[in-house]
């Protein structure tokens, strides 16, 4: 589903529905494009009208109860999508734009649709976010990466295009295979295993460095347990202004140092931190 890229000239029927379907259950129809499901709501995405599919299969669901029926622009869902994102080292193309074989550029190209997830590269914290992973392999490359919410997959893909193998994790359905989606496209399937889970819950996986772009809340509430210093690296984003302040002293709580902070207009606000008894380690480790 949703294989081939939507173009941005495409139309989105989106019917959005209280409740969620036992089993992970899909509409199987003519024109469905994907599931949005989040907490107790879904959205069904079409690309054309499918009210009697819809009504078929909430008949087969007495769990889903229809709320509303929507009909826009794929550009209008998708916001704006950049054509191409250059962040240091790292260069994206939208799938359009890698077609063009008169774009020719130093840098190696990723491919990414972000089809109808979230994480084309536009936001700031997605840039700051591979700014800082440009940091990190700076000093030393990670053989393991975690990513929790990886959304389309645009920061696993670029740990990976580095010669990282990465675990990425999203809650949702849909954005994990967009994000499998992705990796296969760039050849980085190999590296890149997608699983659908909960951040709270893969935490604690062990790995050379972690990355989280979340909401503030949900990184503030894993910085107050204890199952994320089994990584002694952390890029850490999505965080406002209001809660910046916080999650640095949660941080240096847990042992880590605030190694660079990236600002966005004073609002979104990344974090790059180090636990600190690795850092005595590295410095132990160089003297000898």
């Amino acid at each position: 589903m949703n294989r081939r890229p939507i173009p941005s000239s495409a139309e989105l029927h989106i019917y959005e529905c209280a409740g969620r379907p036992a089993g992970l259950a899909e509409p199987q129809a003519e024109g469905y494009l994907g599931a949005w499901c989040e907490e107790e709501s879904c959205f069904f995405f079409f690309s054309v009208p499918a009210d009697r599919a819809v009504e078929d299969f909430l008949a087969r669901h007495p769990g889903l109860k229809l709320r509303d029926a929507h009909r826009l622009a794929y550009a209008d869902w998708q916001g704006s999508s950049p054509e191409e994102v250059c962040v240091g080292r790292f260069r994206f193309l939208s799938p359009g734009r890698a077609l063009d074989a008169a774009a020719p550029a130093s840098t190696p190209a990723l491919v990414l649709d972000p089809g109808l997830v979230f994480g084309n590269g536009g936001h700031p914290t997605t840039r700051d976010c591979l700014s800082a992973l440009e940091e990190a392999v700076r000093e030393r490359l990670p053989a393991r990466v975690l990513d929790l919410g990886t959304g389309t997959g645009i920061l696993a893909l670029a740990a990976a295009s580095l010669g990282c193998r990465v675990l990425a994790v999203d809650v949702n359905l849909l954005a994990a295979r967009t994000a499998h989606r992705n990796a296969l496209a760039n050849g980085l399937a190999d590296r890149v295993l997608v699983v659908v889970g909960r951040a709270e819950d893969f935490a604690r996986t062990r790995a050379d460095l972690g990355l989280a772009n979340l909401h503030g809340s949900l990184l503030l509430g894993l910085l107050a347990g204890e199952s994320f210093r089994r990584t002694p690296r952390w890029i850490l984003s999505g965080l406002l202004r209001g809660e910046v302040g916080e999650a640095r002293r949660l941080l240096r709580l847990a042992g880590y140092e605030i190694r660079r902070q990236w600002a966005h207009e004073g609002v979104w606000h990344t974090l790059f931190a180090l636990d600190r008894n690795s850092l005595s380690e590295e410095s132990a480790s160089c003297a000898s």
